[in-house]
């Protein structure tokens, strides 16, 4: 009986990819319906893959939130750009996410050649649609130059004008990848929603809240590691973070005057912490100079790029 359900519904893996800041994290963290990835205007907050699990009564999705694809110099942004364009060939569905909110250029048009030479089966997604004034005739012109064929010739591949903020065509783009995944019994129990190492997880949570804080002043040049967790008798997690930053300037803006911007970081960081861990959480946060870490292996490989 067991396996006569299973042959009914279907599982697979799905990449969410696109430039930085066009709307993958907010897709994803709808779709899922709780936050499992953190959301900014800034571009890059995604740095590493993040699996969001989707299921219902046809099976479970899972999705992988890639950091955004662009033409980056150093040695995180290789990484980074591993960690997207590695992923492509090992899905069973691309979400090609766009944001028709912003004009194409040389960058989109590098997404869409990376997107154009994978197997899988891909769904254009006209984000931001709810946004007035967009480009969306440019990202299906694009798409058919980068592809030698109009849209309706293209195999394999469909296209849905949505809004991951609103919700909008969500449900159809659901509908649309399920048709796509291959039959097979899930991969993950029903309730888990997201797969993210939890010192991950931690790290990003406190990077968000810094990005929130100071929005485009440092985003490139901050990183948070999580140097210890350590439960205490009380029922307490003691977390130590350490957030690296390149320049002397850069870390008196982290602290803010009299300690005020790390404060206001710990306190928002910490309630979100709370609710994550299911219980208190004394959180120590650390500011570190040091020039260009973001070529540094060692400290990459702490936040997490092991494949070096």
């Amino acid at each position: 009986m067991k396996k006569d359900k299973e042959a009914k519904v279907r599982c697979g893996m799905v990449a969410i990819v696109g430039r930085p800041n066009v709307g993958k994290s907010t897709l994803l963290n709808k779709i899922v319906g709780e936050k499992v990835a953190i959301v900014s205007k800034i571009p890059q907050t995604t740095r590493n893959q993040i699996r969001g699990i989707y299921n219902d009564e046809r099976g479970q999705i899972i999705f992988i939130d890639t950091p955004g694809l662009h033409l980056g110099k150093d040695r995180l942004d290789h990484f980074m750009m591993q960690a997207s364009t590695g992923t492509l060939q090992d899905v069973d569905c691309v979400i090609y996410l766009a944001d028709t909110s912003r004009q194409t250029g040389a960058e989109e048009e590098n997404v869409a050649q990376k997107v154009a030479m994978v197997k899988a089966p891909v769904v254009l997604g006209l984000n931001k649609v709810d946004v007035k004034g967009g480009y969306l005739p440019q990202y299906i012109a694009l798409w058919e130059k980068t592809k030698g064929k109009p849209i309706d010739q293209i195999e394999n591949f469909q296209m849905i004008a949505l809004s991951g903020r609103d919700g909008i065509n969500v449900d159809k783009l659901i509908d649309v990848i399920f048709e796509y995944l291959p039959y097979g019994p899930g991969l993950y129990p029903a309730d888990i929603i997201c797969d993210v190492p939890q010192r991950m997880a931690i790290a990003d949570i406190i990077r968000e809240k810094l990005f929130q804080l100071m929005r485009e002043e440092i985003p490139h040049s901050l990183g948070v590691v999580i140097e210890a967790m350590q439960p205490a008798r009380n029922k307490t997690m003691n977390i130590k973070a350490l957030i690296y930053v390149e320049r002397d300037t850069q870390k008196e803006i982290v602290i803010g005057k009299k300690g005020e911007v790390l404060k206001k970081v710990g306190t928002l960081a910490r309630k979100e912490l709370e609710e994550l861990l299911e219980k208190k959480v004394f959180l120590e946060l650390f500011v570190k100079v040091q020039k260009n870490w973001r070529e540094d292996i060692s400290i990459l490989q702490d936040f997490g790029y092991q494949n070096i």
